[in-house]
């Protein structure tokens, strides 16, 4: 191995800590990433060309499939980073049980508000968005009615003319015609209902016309409706588009009804259908996946006839061919050379991008992937995620006692294959499973077996 050239400067304190702290918990840090990306330039060159195309009014989808560790996480964190450099807004969130994407339940609002809760634009990446966003619409509409001479609301009703077409869009349009109005008046009631209704915090129509005159919510079967409405409603705000990043989908995979999995499976259909034929404008889709949860014709996206046919790779694709062109795409190994330089990167981050601090000389880390590779085989590059945890924990005991050598710890560091937990039978899990609110009382698959 040869030394690697890092980019000169130091690297901001709060990004270093970010950084660390978030490798060493096994999580994938929320800034900095750009300091430790290596490797898997053509998937990036791929998504980049996918959000172009958002920017461009067009639509975009998404299934970044890859083994548990390798990194799904955060490719899905770089590309909302890139997506948020072209002007684009994201949204982001993790299925889980509470979070579907169909339910008659409340799931799926929950993942609505969570999405809302996490919308990010270039100037606030953390979350929290929404005001921001809605103000810059009525900002443009103030600067337009100036330019014309004409009242301010006019303006405002006329822009949002082009989304009442929309499923949705009556009320979606009034709920922003109030916002103008709690700003015209002064009224932060007003205002601060306006973003509770564009967060899905109202929970029945009752308090929604109480509050704002209108009588729908953004509820289960509305999920998707208002995402599209979104996207339209950014574009006239000033902004490219909406990018959408979905991680974990193996909760639905782990759903154990089948009637609630394939309504799901549905969803994912109509999101598909909606992007591939360009009937959404200016929305992209991201969802972060496990071999398991796409391949599996049991339970997984291929136990879905139309989604199988839909999301089947290239016929003509080989070992040694790549086709990034379809919505599925194979999250590429690190190499043994990538995982070089992301130690080499690591160092260069805990060292706060000081040479001269640096804790372990290059030596150290070949060492270090050696140790790796005779515990768990190729498997320490190919899911890193213990890999990075163990060499930072490496890092942060040599930092905290200057006087260990490197070489006498090395050979002490304890590293596992990586296992995915999600795809352990339910028997394993700390209690009985609960069961599905929108589930029927005997939908199993095994309902009618008899002996």
């Amino acid at each position: 191995m040869t030394a690697v050239n890092l980019a000169t400067g130091r690297i901001r304190p709060r990004d270093r800590e970010a950084v660390i702290q978030s490798l060493r918990a096994g999580v994938v840090p929320r800034i900095g990433q750009q300091h430790i990306q290596v490797g898997r330039a053509d998937e990036v060159a791929a998504l980049l060309g996918d959000i172009n195309r958002i920017a461009d009014g067009g639509s975009a989808v998404r299934l970044v499939i890859g083994e548990y560790g390798a990194g799904k996480s955060f490719f899905l964190n770089l590309v909302r980073s890139i997506a948020l450099e072209r002007k684009l807004v994201t949204v982001h969130a993790d299925l889980s049980p509470h979070r579907r994407l169909y339910a008659t339940g409340g799931q799926a609002r929950g993942l609505y508000a969570e999405l809302m809760r996490n919308l990010s634009t270039r100037a606030k990446p953390e979350g929290g968005a929404m005001p921001s966003v809605v103000e810059r619409f009525i900002a443009a509409g103030l600067d337009e009615a100036r330019s014309r001479r004409v009242e301010p609301e006019t303006v405002i009703r006329e822009r949002l003319a082009e989304l009442r077409e929309l499923v949705g869009g009556y009320d979606f349009a009034e709920v922003i015609a109030a916002y103008w109005q709690a700003h015209d008046t002064g009224r932060e009631q007003l205002r601060s209902d306006v973003v509770r209704w564009l967060r899905a915090e109202f929970s029945t129509r009752t308090d929604s016309r109480k509050a704002l005159g209108v009588r729908t919510i953004i509820d289960d079967r509305s999920f998707y409706d208002h995402l599209k409405l979104l996207a339209r409603f950014l574009r006239l705000a000033g902004f490219s588009g909406l990018l959408v990043c979905l991680d974990e989908m193996v909760n639905l995979y782990k759903m154990s009804h089948t009637r609630a999995r394939n309504s799901n499976y549905e969803q994912v259909l109509r999101i598909l259908n909606d992007c591939l034929q360009g009937s959404a404008t200016g929305l992209g889709f991201v969802f972060g996946g496990t071999p398991d949860m796409l391949l599996d014709t049991r339970r997984g996206l291929y136990s879905y006839p139309a989604l199988q046919s839909r999301l089947a790779e290239n016929s003509f694709k080989r070992p040694g061919l790549v086709d990034l062109s379809g919505p599925v795409m194979r999250l590429a190994n690190l190499s043994p050379e990538d995982m070089y330089v992301l130690l080499a990167k690591l160092r260069h981050v805990f060292a706060g991008g000081d040479p001269d601090a640096y804790l372990v000389p290059d030596e150290a880390l070949t060492a270090f992937m050696t140790h790796c590779a005779a515990r768990v085989g190729d498997a320490y590059f190919r899911t890193p995620r213990t890999t990075i945890k163990e060499f930072v924990d490496l890092l942060s005991v040599l930092d905290q006692n200057p006087g260990v050598e490197w070489s006498d710890l090395i050979d002490r560091v304890e590293i596992e294959a990586e296992t995915n937990p999600d795809l352990l039978p339910p028997s394993s899990g700390a209690g009985p499973p609960q069961p599905d609110r929108e589930a029927a009382p005997h939908d199993d698959d095994l309902v009618h077996f008899r002996l």
